[in-house]
């Protein structure tokens, strides 16, 4: 179920009214049945899993808890572990291993033809953390089931991000209060997000759609679809953390940001500590440190950079694309870091604004590719290496159709907006505008939303395939 659906905004989201109605030593009960109903209209069958995967580490964690520092605490962390890496292996990278082994060796095995349960990339790395953390000391065993099943099922940031660690929220799993602060600014967050998806993601993607049906391609259209696709993802999946932080928010938890706006980095180190920071931040604590981070040799840390952004790649998708996509960012931090850092950093900003933003969209095609074919035939293009226009007439059709909205992402894409509210609502005719303004902001976004989501039939979720 989306959140930008109908489905959700009327018919899921009113049954929320029950948990405000019941005495708070409930609302966890209340918000698990309802998690698990969420991931139920979407994956019937794999709710199993998702209740497996809940009570897997909760015994494991029972376990390393009351036999810390011995070696039966080590050999349960590391079936906890296999167990979730190997439910992962399993639905997401099996039949590429089979594909990859079919490829090379000329061989026929079949495909298994099993589908990708929703968000398991996330709600698998979610428990994973939570073992490591109680095996570590960071966190302790929950003894309640029910307490440790509604982090894990937790229907906000279920089965999109933001990854949110048991630490984040184990105060607030226990014990919260809902304000009418929450309340109003979670309502406001989720506007903000639903705005984003919607009105403005959707529209890229339908841009996009355009350009992989366009009878008239040019150099210029490939370089318009790679501006196109980079905002849709971003205002795709940051709309959805927003409506996630919002929800959230209104349900009395607190979860990390996973944006900051990438898109005015001026270094690609500087955009991967803005870009999916909730995941940025996993895999620096579960994988890079314990690899040994960059307090090693160089070699020793060229290797663990490698392992990481593969890693990163294949987490995104079983494909070709994906890995070489995460080589590629591996590859341009490597050379900021050894060759490029100090030079970078003499340069004017907008220099190195001019620098990042190129690379970036190189990365967005390569990471929207169906496969190496098409993203190595989309960079030609892009280059002026495919025998293509610089410019065509159809180009021209949909820039012009388009270009508005592009500026309007682009400018929103930017703190500028932000900012600028934010110093008229620090003035006292500004405050009081925006207690008028901020309502009826939130209000437009829902009925606009509603417009678009009962008259339009496109509104995909790109990272539901992760």
């Amino acid at each position: 179920m989306l959140f930008s659906s109908i489905s959700f905004l009327y018919l899921f989201l009113p049954v929320l009214l029950v948990y405000y109605i019941v005495p708070a030593s409930w609302r966890n009960g209340v918000l698990l049945i309802a998690s698990l109903l969420f991931y139920f209209v979407g994956e019937p069958v794999y709710v199993l899993l998702l209740i497996f995967s809940s009570l897997s580490d909760f015994l494991h964690s029972l376990y390393i808890e009351s036999h810390r520092g011995t070696r039966g605490a080590k050999i349960a962390l590391i079936s906890s572990i296999v167990i979730n890496l190997g439910m992962l292996g399993f639905f997401k990278y099996t039949d590429f291993l089979i594909g990859a082994v079919n490829g090379l060796l000329g061989t026929a095995i079949p495909l298994t033809g099993v589908e990708l349960p929703i968000g398991i990339s996330f709600f698998t790395f979610q428990t994973m953390s939570y073992t490591i953390d109680v095996y570590r000391g960071d966190a302790k065993a929950d003894k309640n089931l029910a307490t440790m099943a509604t982090f894990v099922c937790l229907f906000p940031q279920l089965v999109a991000g933001p990854i949110v660690r048991y630490v984040d929220v184990a105060k607030e799993l226990h014990s919260r209060s809902i304000t009418r602060q929450d309340l109003y600014e979670g309502t406001l967050r989720f506007a903000v997000g639903l705005g984003k998806k919607v009105l403005i993601a959707n529209a890229m993607g339908e841009l996009c759609a355009a350009f992989r049906a366009a009878y008239e391609p040019s150099v210029a259209f490939y370089w318009i679809y790679a501006v196109a696709f980079s905002l849709q993802i971003y205002f795709d999946f940051a709309g959805y953390s927003d409506m996630a932080i919002g929800l959230g928010r209104m349900l009395g938890f607190r979860f990390p940001e996973n944006f900051n706006y990438p898109f005015i980095s001026r270094s690609i180190t500087e955009f991967w500590r803005r870009w999916h920071m909730t995941l940025g931040g996993w895999f620096r604590d579960y994988l890079y440190i314990p690899l040994g981070g960059n307090r090693v040799s160089r070699g020793r840390w060229i290797f663990n950079t490698a392992v990481v952004w593969a890693a990163t790649g294949l987490w995104h998708g079983a494909a070709w694309n994906f890995l070489w996509w995460g080589v590629y960012f591996g590859v341009l931090l490597v050379l900021e870091k050894l060759v490029l850092g100090k030079a970078l950093a003499k340069l004017p900003g907008a220099v190195r604004y001019v620098y990042t933003l190129p690379l970036l969209l190189v990365s967005f095609v390569i990471f929207n590719a169906a496969d190496v074919q098409q993203f190595t035939g989309d960079l030609r293009a892009m280059f002026g290496l495919a025998g293509l226009p610089l410019w065509s007439f159809e180009t021209g059709y949909y820039l012009r159709s388009y270009a508005l909205l592009i500026l309007a992402a682009i400018l929103g894409a930017t703190p500028g907006p932000k900012l600028c509210w934010q110093r008229l609502a620090a003035t006292r005719p500004g405050a009081v505008a925006a207690t008028v303004l901020e309502p009826l902001f939130v209000a437009a976004m829902v009925l606009m939303g509603t417009a678009y989501l009962v008259d339009g039939s496109f509104n995909p979720f790109l990272y539901f395939r992760f």
